[in-house]
């Protein structure tokens, strides 16, 4: 049996609680799952997994994220996406990692690499933090983004997803660092 939550921590553990209490063990109805899209969506399904780690390269159990994007045309909802495309989906990570179930994005504009934005939750964080996931497939989409550009080359690798398997649909790893070596770039938004 898992111990239940307590407010031992500066922030949290009440993540699992007010935002993914299915997740949590709690009888509360979760405001969003890990899917961004019905299978009415257009566009090539796909799964996206990953850990959040500390310093240590430890999984940390009970962090959230977050992911938004554009559907498989580029476009965001309320800007002319599918209809049964949300684009938002939320996964706990309890201690078995994180996983989305969305479709593969689409350019959002010339020069612009399909991503992902990703923000992280957690125990300990004052503020939530921001990042992209980029296909490691596109690198000459990738070259030309202007965000993944701005980022220093060797720090690079950090934003990019890496296909794990080809099975249908194809599942992309995509484990998030928050500080130490190979620390993942945040973004300040």
């Amino acid at each position: 049996m898992r111990p239940a939550l307590t407010p031992s921590q500066t922030v949290g553990p009440f993540f699992a609680l007010g935002l993914t209490p299915q997740a949590g063990g709690y009888a509360l109805r979760d405001l969003a799952g890990p899917e961004t899209c019905g299978p009415e969506a257009p566009g090539q399904r796909i799964r996206v997994v990953g850990e959040v780690l500390d310093g240590d390269g430890l999984a940390i159990p009970d962090a959230l994220v977050e992911i938004w994007q554009a559907d498989a045309d580029g476009k965001f909802p309320g800007a002319g996406a599918h209809p049964r495309f949300q684009g938002f989906a939320r996964s706990a990570t309890t201690g078995e990692g994180f996983a989305f179930t969305t479709v593969r994005p689409g350019s959002v504009g010339a020069g612009h690499a399909p991503h992902i934005a990703l923000i992280v939750f957690m125990r300990g964080l004052l503020a939530h933090v921001c990042t992209r996931l980029y296909f490691a497939d596109d690198a000459q989409a990738n070259a030309v983004d202007p965000v993944f550009a701005a980022v220093p080359r060797e720090r690079r690798e950090t934003l990019l997803a890496r296909l794990v398997a080809s099975d249908e649909p194809p599942t992309w790893r995509f484990d998030i660092r928050m500080q130490g070596p190979g620390e993942t770039v945040f973004f300040d938004i």
